[in-house]
């Protein structure tokens, strides 16, 4: 659970940054998907926890890498849900999309440090 930061709550806007994914798309993956649970602050906007971005890149990882649709998606998430495999699911798929993306964010670093040296 501690692989995606440290923090309890993630606006929307943090949460696309960590996914990769806009925030009407979020909007509606919570209407598709009823594992998506944020609830809202006292300003009324989204707040995601740990559990929730976890399954957000599980099933960015279904439909984009997997090629399943919504429907099968949603199956997929409700049968690893009655085997209880959803929570080991959302660890597994969480840990290597958030490892690659510092990998990246880490090589814009270098580069943007190499070129201020030379």
């Amino acid at each position: 659970m501690d692989r995606i930061a440290k923090k309890i709550y993630y606006s929307i806007g943090e949460v696309g940054d960590l996914t990769g994914l806009k925030a009407h798309v979020l909007r509606y993956w919570e209407t598709q998907f009823d594992v998506i649970s944020p609830t809202k602050n006292r300003a009324g906007n989204r707040v995601y926890k740990t559990k929730d971005i976890e399954t957000i890149l599980l099933i960015k990882h279904l439909l984009y890498e997997r090629r399943y649709t919504l429907e099968g998606a949603r199956q997929e998430l409700k049968d690893r849900r009655k085997g209880g495999q959803l929570k080991i699911s959302r660890e597994q798929t969480a840990g290597p999309q958030l490892l690659a993306q510092i990998r990246t964010e880490l090589a814009e670093v270098r580069d943007l440090l190499t070129l201020e040296e030379g």
